[in-house]
Formats: structure tokens, C-alpha cells, sequence
């Protein structure tokens, strides 16, 4: 999948995700303490990989890691915040060491540029 398609649905998602948190799962997010954190933890990390990734040219692998580290590190919060076992909660840092290994792969390149 190319980089604006990519970025344009993460967006997209984001979005949505992000609205139906606030008014359609207002009631529902209210049951667990963190889970109305989780869900905007989710959505700002997948919102702002979503625009890094249509902002960065160069090399794929920030945009491969940002992408597969969006969905682990946002999909297990959205999970644990619609009930799902806290046990998912050791998957999400596997998501945001993939988010992590993105950025500074998108250092590294840029050193070699510069």
C-alpha cells in the first residue's frame, strides 16, 4: 500500500474512532476508570502516526513500522477500553517499541542525507 493511501486511512480511522469514543461509547468507557484515557491515547498516537506517515518521503521503514506499530499499540488500548483482558496491555509496548523504531529509523536516514 503506498504512503498517502496508508496515511489516509489511519487518518480516516482515527477520526472516527475518535468521535465514537467521545458520543457513542460515552456511557460504555464511563464503566472501566482508564479506559477514557486508553481511548484518547489510542487516537492521538494513531492520529499523529497517521500524519507523520503522509508527511515523510524517503525511506519505507518508518512508514512500515509506524503503520504495524499504530495498529498493535492503538487496537490493544481500544481493546482494554471496551473490556477486553488487562492482559492486553503487555501488547501495547511491543506497538509503541515498533512506533519508537520508526522514528529513530527515520533519524538514521536523515543523518545519512544530511
Amino acid at each position: 500500500m503506498n504512503r498517502p493511501v496508508t496515511a489516509g486511512l489511519l487518518g480516516a480511522i482515527a477520526i472516527a474512532l475518535g468521535a465514537f469514543g467521545a458520543h457513542g461509547l460515552k456511557e460504555r468507557l464511563a464503566l472501566i476508570p482508564e479506559a477514557s484515557s486508553w481511548w484518547q491515547t489510542a487516537t492521538f498516537y494513531l492520529l499523529t502516526h497517521a500524519v507523520a506517515i503522509g508527511a515523510v518521503g524517503g525511506s519505507v521503514w518508518p512508514t512500515r513500522l509506524w503503520s504495524l506499530g499504530s495498529v498493535i499499540f492503538a487496537g490493544t488500548l481500544y481493546a482494554m477500553s471496551l473490556g477486553a483482558p488487562r492482559w492486553f496491555g503487555a501488547i501495547t509496548p511491543i506497538g509503541g517499541s515498533l512506533l519508537i523504531a520508526g522514528w529513530v529509523v527515520l533519524a538514521w536516514a536523515a543523518r545519512k542525507e544530511s
